[in-house]
């Protein structure tokens, strides 16, 4: 078999693996869904699903992956024609929470996973890094793609800052039991005009200092 069969299958076989995971999570949750019946689903043997990934929070981390595809892949669709940096900015926060609604129910077993520290599921963790990227990404295409009138430095430190505020929704998305989260909704809907403003007013003196205060505290918390 070629090299490039080889490599062929391999990505076949970890697709599945990741697919019969995600299966699983929906049907049984998190806690009880463990490796072996993922291999079963998948019909690979125990030790290559442990080849591809090395733990079921990994697993979760593919999971999460897939999300994160899906989501830029929405968010780029709606944020064309869009130029007000609110417009694009709600845009793509209600394109996350609409790709996510399906996993809402168990939702919460993965985030009391993530919240440890050391967990790879945690959003700082190494092996978060490229779901962390491309969700920043998400945020620089709603900035440069904006009218917004910033200094350099601003808009350099905006996709971030963004992509915290939406770590926030996404913690309050987690417990929002209303029907399909409308009070996350809501909070998208009256937060980012609150945003709008205070980025517009960021030229200002009196609010510049704040603001170059806010990016060195970012750039000082950075791993």
């Amino acid at each position: 078999m070629s090299e490039a069969a080889k490599s062929e299958r391999g990505e076949q076989s970890r697709l599945a693996i990741a697919a019969a995971a995600q299966e699983l999570f929906l049907e049984r949750g998190y806690d009880k869904t463990t490796m072996r019946a993922v291999a079963e689903r998948a019909g690979v043997s125990l030790g290559n699903a442990y080849y591809y990934f090395s733990s079921k929070e990994h697993l979760v981390q593919a999971f999460y992956d897939g999300i994160q595809a899906s989501h830029a892949e929405v968010a780029v669709r709606r944020l064309d024609g869009r130029v007000a940096l609110g417009d694009r900015l709600g845009a793509a926060l209600i394109a996350w929470i609409d790709v996510a609604e399906p996993f809402h129910e168990f939702a919460a077993q993965f985030f009391k996973v993530a919240a440890d520290p050391g967990s790879p599921l945690s959003p700082f963790s190494p092996e978060s890094a490229p779901a962390r990227d491309a969700a920043v990404g998400i945020h620089r295409l709603v900035v440069e793609g904006s009218d917004a009138k910033v200094t350099k430095d601003v808009r350099a430190a905006l996709p971030e800052l963004l992509w915290m505020l939406q770590m926030g929704i996404v913690l309050f998305w987690v417990h929002d039991q209303s029907e399909g989260q409308a009070r996350t909704r809501e909070l998208v809907q009256r937060l980012v005009p609150v945003v709008d403003k205070v980025v517009k007013v960021s030229r200002l003196p009196g609010v510049k200092g704040v603001i170059t205060d806010l990016i060195d505290l970012l750039d000082a918390m950075r791993p």
